[in-house]
């Protein structure tokens, strides 16, 4: 059975770092056609961030330039480096596994971690 957990949430002022964590069990993530992080503020739907397919990355627009997607295939972990957080940046994170080809912003995913809390205070 496939587990995906988050951590590295936290409270931050605006404008500092935090580096979020997905950790898998059950399963290589790297056997994963697509890990991708999501977000969902209080009252709004849940939001594509970003995504890591292969070699490819693709980040929201909101998030370009600011955060980063990465894979430690050895740790069998992904990450997402956000800099420059913002008040708007605050939300519950989190990440997701699909073994399925499919459009890269999609949020169509089979597996689901159970999220990490991200508040930026401004």
């Amino acid at each position: 059975q496939v587990q995906l957990v988050e951590s590295g949430g936290g409270l931050v002022q605006a404008g500092a770092s935090l580096r979020l964590s997905c950790a898998a069990s059950g399963r290589t993530l790297s056997s994963f056609v697509r890990v991708g992080w999501f977000r969902q503020a209080p009252g709004k739907e849940r939001e594509f961030v970003s995504v890591i397919s292969g070699g490819i990355t693709v980040y929201a627009d909101s998030v370009k330039g600011r955060f980063t997607i990465s894979r430690d295939n050895a740790k069998n972990m992904v990450f997402l480096q956000m800099n420059s957080l913002k008040s708007e940046d605050t939300a519950v994170y989190y990440c997701a596994a699909d073994q399925t080809l499919r459009a890269l912003t999609t949020s169509e995913y089979a597996y689901w971690g159970q999220g990490t809390q991200v508040t930026v205070s401004s």
